[in-house]
C-alpha cells in the first residue's frame, strides 16, 4: 500500500506541475500577445476617431491609436468603429509604431455597467 500511495502522490505532483506550467505559459502568451504585438484589456474611458483610452485592471490608463486598418468585432462578428462606447470592455491587439501603440484589432465586449 505504501508504494501505491507514493505512485499516487508522484502522479499528483506531475499533474500539478503540468497545470502550473500550462497556466504560466498561458499568462505569458496573454501578456505578450502574438509575436510583435501587445494585448490591452480593460474598460474604455475615452474614445475618438484617432484613439481609444483604456483603463486596465491593474489601474493603468493606456492610449491606443486607431487607424483605417483597425478591425472591430463583437461576438466574433464585424462591427463599425462607432460601436465602441465609453464603458465598453475591450481587448485590443496592438503593435508599437513610432513608440506608440496602434490597434490592429479591437474586440468589444459588454459595457462595464451591463456586465455587473
Amino acid at each position: 500500500m505504501h508504494n501505491s500511495m507514493r505512485i499516487h502522490i508522484d502522479g499528483f505532483r506531475k499533474g500539478a506541475f503540468a497545470l502550473a506550467l500550462f497556466l504560466l505559459l498561458t499568462t505569458v502568451q496573454a501578456a505578450f500577445g502574438h509575436e510583435g504585438s501587445e494585448h490591452v484589456m480593460g474598460t474604455v474611458s475615452k474614445v475618438s476617431a484617432q484613439s481609444v483610452t483604456v483603463d486596465t485592471a491593474d489601474k493603468k490608463t493606456v492610449e491606443v491609436g486607431l487607424t483605417a486598418k483597425t478591425t472591430y468585432t463583437r461576438d466574433k462578428k464585424k462591427v463599425a468603429a462607432s460601436e465602441m462606447k465609453v464603458g465598453d470592455r475591450v481587448m485590443i491587439e496592438a503593435k508599437e509604431v513610432n513608440e506608440k501603440l496602434v490597434a490592429d484589432s479591437v474586440q468589444l465586449g459588454t459595457s462595464a455597467s451591463k456586465g455587473k
